[in-house]
């Protein structure tokens, strides 16, 4: 048995079929990356396996665990955490609270409590941890607000490490950023990946092929295929449908 698996997703909104017969797989440390056209599916995807929304048929297994009927912060307890493309953060608050707000939620504390527990070890520790874990210790006492792009990227990030996840979704994490910043997140990912596997859902190319160990193709809802690198890279099918050169197979008309 695969330690992450996705076994025939279904989902249906009325006569579209937007996830079709879904399956693929990552393992143990491993970067798997989701890619594919506007409109192929992989917003709904992603909010399947995470558990933002039932599918109509399929399964979703992390470490022999069924996680298909959890809710999304069960799933996260059992070890996936999601950064959605969209940054969650506390604009409002400092790095430094953001953190240990996360660092609270997982621990099963009450948020209401943030201000008496801003000098508990534990909770400090993990948060000073987080900020030095992606590249924020610096920035602790900034409001969240008012940081660059990539550094708010980079907060989210840590806000779903705070749960110490098996399994670490990252939804289009490169988007809205110039090269330098995709560097490194680029970087930042490379790290993480010793920790934890890590399914990347992202359109920035260069980026999917420094990174991942394994790439799946969606087209239309569907898995077009998986493989390594070098062979989507090089695929003819894949080249088309990024390219626009030709209608992949099983195209609707």
């Amino acid at each position: 048995m695969s330690f992450f698996q996705v076994e025939g997703l279904v989902k249906r909104f009325g006569a579209l079929l937007a996830t079709d017969h879904v399956s693929f797989t990552v393992q143990p440390g491993e970067i798997h990356a989701l890619i594919g056209p506007n409109g192929a599916g992989k917003s709904t995807l992603v909010n399947l396996v995470s558990g933002l929304m039932p599918p109509d048929a399929g399964r979703v297994l992390l470490d022999g665990q069924d996680l298909t009927r959890l809710p999304m912060h069960a799933r996260v307890r059992a070890g996936l955490s999601r950064c959605f493309q969209i940054t969650s953060i506390f604009r409002e608050a400092t790095v430094r609270d953001n953190l240990l707000l996360a660092a609270q939620a997982h621990a099963g504390s009450s948020f209401g409590l943030l201000h008496d527990r801003r000098h508990e070890r534990p909770l400090a520790e993990t948060a000073q941890s987080l900020a030095e874990r992606v590249g924020l210790a610096a920035d602790q006492h900034r409001v969240a607000g008012t940081l660059p792009h990539g550094a708010q990227r980079k907060l989210d990030v840590a806000l779903a490490l705070a749960a110490n996840p098996k399994l670490l979704l990252l939804d289009e994490p490169m988007a809205g950023m110039g090269p330098e910043d995709s560097e490194r997140m680029t970087e930042l990912i490379r790290q993480l990946q010793r920790d934890m596997a890590i399914l990347l859902i992202e359109h920035d190319m260069k980026a999917v092929f420094a990174l991942a160990d394994r790439i799946s193709v969606l087209v239309y809802g569907k898995v077009l295929l998986s493989g390594d690198v070098d062979a989507i890279r090089g695929n003819p099918q894949v080249q088309a449908v990024y390219l626009g050169t030709e209608e992949p197979a099983g195209a609707p008309a």
